[in-house]
């Protein structure tokens, strides 16, 4: 498929789609589907890309936050979204995630994150992704509080909170136990109104 048939495809299933897809000048953020579920657990496979979360996790843990997005998505409107490049390859995921457990340190709450797979990183898409999956929740949504959060050695996530103006608020900063049974900190940052 050329460039012009491709972009017509993306364009005519957008169109076909209303919501259900946003659409950036270099990326396609879907709802998911089967067919991203390998390249998904592929991702938090890879040691580099789970750093800052305790390491890797193994395909099923992968696959039950796979169907936690995929529920998040039906049942709230808003959760990750499946980014992919302008060929239709899966780089990773970015958009709000409704995080309605009482038992987490900040309550309950909803909260902009991103993961991309180690060959997508350094090209701007957590940026581009993450102010389309904003706007998309505030405006579409209608949320009106969203956080961020990160550990104080994830500088890469916490230039992308910079770049989309996000604002830091130490007073919410937190510490739980990952999956893995280690501690882990996060530092929070918090979305300005009218972004």
């Amino acid at each position: 498929m050329d460039g012009t048939t491709r972009m017509q495809y993306w364009q005519d299933l957008l169109n076909s789609l209303g919501s259900s897809m946003i659409k950036t000048p270099r990326l396609l953020l879907s709802r998911w589907d089967d067919r991203h579920r390998k390249a998904f657990a592929s991702m938090h496979a890879d040691p580099d890309v789970m750093a800052d979360l305790g390491g890797p996790i193994d395909q099923s843990e992968s696959y039950l936050k796979f169907e936690r997005y995929c529920a998040a998505q039906r049942e709230h409107g808003v959760s990750r979204w499946a980014v992919e490049d302008s060929s239709g390859a899966f780089v990773g995921y970015a958009g709000v995630m409704p995080r309605l457990s009482k038992g987490h340190p900040l309550g309950a709450h909803f909260e902009v994150g991103w993961r991309f797979a180690r060959a997508a990183w350094g090209y701007g898409y957590a940026t581009e992704s993450a102010k389309a999956a904003l706007h998309h929740a505030i405006r579409d949504v209608g949320l009106s509080e969203i956080v961020s959060y990160t550990s104080p050695d994830n500088r890469r996530s916490q230039a992308v909170m910079a770049r989309l103006n996000l604002i830091r608020d130490p007073s919410r900063d937190f510490t739980l136990r990952t999956s893995t049974g280690q501690q882990w900190q996060g530092l929070v940052w918090v979305v300005p109104l009218g972004l």
